[in-house]
């Protein structure tokens, strides 16, 4: 169990020291670009095709591989204010809509993506199947996580999230409203 860990974490560190050197090596592509358009005023096409292929990569990578669920953007009033049995269906059932949804949406992606290896990138003529592979490499990824959060929540329950947020919120209920206590204090 522990080389288990290890070995997630030392995953974890290689994929976060991918998502740095992408980042940087657009960043420094982006400023070989200004400086040679706007200093030498000799534009070099390639620059701009290299930021965008470094971006797309860059977004997924790190989506599948670095970013953990509680980590992404997420609309959870309603999820924060009802029962934690409710909580627990919630969470499965949108795990479920996640893993069926791309689950259906892989075959027809990885079909597209398939084709493009006909077309290649204007200028470094990179076959595109290479470029947008990276979408298919987060589908899986984002299968296998959300399969193993249901399997985890069915087996454990739910991880506890947002603690402190249920915490304030628990606060918040149980002494009542602040402005009802200044009104009965004033009255």
């Amino acid at each position: 169990m522990q080389t288990l860990k290890m070995l997630k974490g030392w995953l974890l560190k290689i994929a976060e020291g991918m998502v740095a050197a992408m980042l940087a090596a657009m960043f420094l592509t982006f400023i070989l670009q200004i400086f040679s358009r706007y200093v030498i005023n000799q534009p070099i096409g390639w620059t701009l095709e290299v930021c965008l292929t470094l971006w797309l990569w860059l977004v997924f990578w790190g989506c599948a591989f670095v970013v953990r669920h509680d980590e992404h953007v997420a609309f959870d009033v309603l999820y924060n204010s009802v029962q934690p049995g409710t909580r627990r269906v919630f969470a499965l059932l949108g795990a479920a809509a996640i893993v069926i949804g791309l689950g259906i949406s892989l075959l027809p992606t990885w079909d597209f993506i398939d084709f493009l290896k006909i077309k290649k990138s204007a200028i470094l003529k990179i076959p595109m199947r290479t470029i947008f592979s990276i979408y298919a490499i987060f589908l899986i990824s984002a299968i296998a996580v959300y399969a193993w959060r249901f399997i985890s929540i069915v087996r454990h329950g739910l991880p506890e999230e947002h603690h402190e947020v249920t915490e304030i919120l628990q606060q918040s209920s149980s002494q009542g409203d602040p402005e009802d206590k200044a009104e009965g204090d004033k009255s």
